[in-house]
């Protein structure tokens, strides 16, 4: 068992019953955060004791661990821990940074403005020091979006959605998705009619139920 394992085993043990709102553990979970974004591993509900913990004993509270789960919760778009996370950070919180920061990102990201998230990251690029995975996991989320919006996409557009990648790069995100250049520098994604279907609805209503509607309209 590596030491990520070991250490989500003994999270998962301090979450169970009333241990789960001991303020005495947020330092270990407050590493184990710190493990999660390092190591490039993910576990929503200790990020939501944190943040439960945070809540009960707010003079505990920690900017950089919040903004860590933040971070971390966006990694997993399009499900809705982001979300979660956000209503469980007081609105005074909210308006701190790095806080502010990552809520525009999120923002952005949840209203498909991909282009704009890429250049407001640049500006803020010390948000993910120390983010293992970040950026990738931001583009598996794009691609999921183009793979359920798109029958076909110009290159040039992908590219930037998925930040301004090189054509080698671009080609890597392609391959691993199955899409293919079959027009110069138009891709195709898929053909979105062939994921509809469409679905017979019988209803029955028996005699008696007719009846009853017809004698009572009388």
């Amino acid at each position: 068992m590596s030491a990520t394992e070991q250490m989500r085993a003994n999270v998962g043990k301090l979450l169970k019953g009333i241990d789960r709102y001991n303020p005495e553990n947020l330092a270990t979970l407050e590493r184990y955060v710190e493990t999660q974004t390092r190591e490039n591993a993910y576990d929503l509900e200790a990020n939501l004791a944190v943040l439960k913990l945070y809540q009960f004993n707010p003079a505990f509270f920690q900017t950089s661990v919040a903004a860590q789960i933040l971070l971390k919760a966006l990694t997993n778009l399009p499900h809705t821990d982001f979300t979660l996370c956000k209503c469980m950070i007081e609105q005074t919180h909210q308006e701190e940074r790095p806080i502010q920061q990552i809520l525009t990102l999120g923002d952005l990201l949840e209203t498909c403005h991909f282009q704009e998230f890429w250049r407001n990251l640049e500006d803020n690029a010390e948000l993910i020091d120390g983010i293992a995975g970040f950026e990738d996991s931001v583009r598996k989320f794009i691609c999921h979006v183009v793979g359920i919006t798109y029958q076909s996409i110009e290159k040039w557009l992908l590219a930037e959605m998925l930040g301004d990648l090189s054509d080698s790069q671009l080609n890597v995100w392609m391959s691993k998705y199955g899409w293919s250049e079959e027009e110069p520098n138009r891709i195709f994604i898929c053909n979105q009619g062939e994921s509809i279907k469409p679905k017979n609805i019988v209803e029955k209503i028996d005699f008696e139920s007719v009846a009853s509607i017809m004698a009572s309209s009388q």
